[in-house]
């Protein structure tokens, strides 16, 4: 288990690529008592969900492509893109020069414990899928 304020502080730490690079802002932060927490970022075409389900210590990345400014249905696959689908759609993108400065990159930052190690594994995956995100809108 994880504290919602450090996870919330962690995901902002790890995932800070997304507001330097990617021009996204953080939209909104969730925190429902210790059970579930959610940070979620957004731009014009998008928002990224990063949520922790304590309970069932189940971590989730998902890229929703929006429709006229709104979130798409849950349910349709062409709009709701979990980290394990970019990571089939985009690896075969990904050359070995970019996995490598990927890995510099994230080399400053330590995680303690298993959810970190998770949080930093998936923003490590997802900074490597959005730098090959134009091959999703095709």
């Amino acid at each position: 288990m994880i504290d919602g304020k450090k996870y919330i502080n962690t995901v902002r730490d790890f995932f800070s690529f997304l507001e330097s690079e990617f021009a996204m802002t953080v939209a909104e932060e969730k925190e429902r008592g210790n059970v579930y927490y959610d940070v979620q970022y957004r731009d014009q075409s998008k928002v990224v969900s990063i949520s922790y389900e304590n309970i069932e210590d189940y971590l989730q990345i998902i890229v929703f492509r929006l429709e006229n400014g709104e979130l798409p249905d849950y349910d349709d696959k062409t709009k709701t893109l979990h980290l394990s689908q970019l990571n089939r759609i985009t690896l075969p993108n990904v050359d070995k020069n970019e996995i490598i400065s990927n890995s510099e990159y994230f080399s400053k930052y330590v995680a303690n414990g298993e959810v970190e190690r998770q949080l930093l594994k998936s923003a490590k995956e997802l900074r490597l899928c959005l730098m090959h995100f134009d091959v999703l809108n095709t």
